[in-house]
């Protein structure tokens, strides 16, 4: 008996990339995708939306000087903390001292309006 023949394959690539591999590197080098969507009616525009997303970790993000979670209260609690303890309220006067807010300033009087020109028959 003989051997069947071998077949010669074109050859292909020497690694492959999973899906892990190129969400890592998507993440560690960053990628921008920008788009705008206009809507004109004759020459008036009716509507623009421009959209601009980022995708990169967050080491990269800080990087390039986005960092909103850290001051955002839905995001951060050291930013939650920060917010409750500047909406606490103020503490009791000290001693001797009015519990009471100062008056405004008085206000300056009005100035006095000219009565109107008398019209020439």
């Amino acid at each position: 008996m003989t051997p069947p023949p071998q077949r010669h394959y074109p050859p292909t690539s020497t690694r492959s990339s999973s899906v892990a591999d190129i969400l890592e590197r998507v993440l560690d080098k960053g990628i921008v995708i920008t788009g705008d969507i206009k809507i004109n009616l004759t020459n008036v525009e009716l509507l623009t939306i421009q959209i601009r997303l980022i995708i990169c970790s967050v080491e990269r993000a800080q990087e390039m000087g986005l960092d909103w979670w850290t001051t955002n209260p839905n995001f951060s609690s050291r930013a939650r903390q920060q917010l409750s303890a500047a909406q606490a309220p103020v503490a009791a006067p000290a001693r001797g001292a009015s519990a009471e807010p100062a008056a405004p300033a008085p206000r300056a009087a009005p100035k006095p309006r000219r009565a109107p020109k008398a019209k020439k028959v």
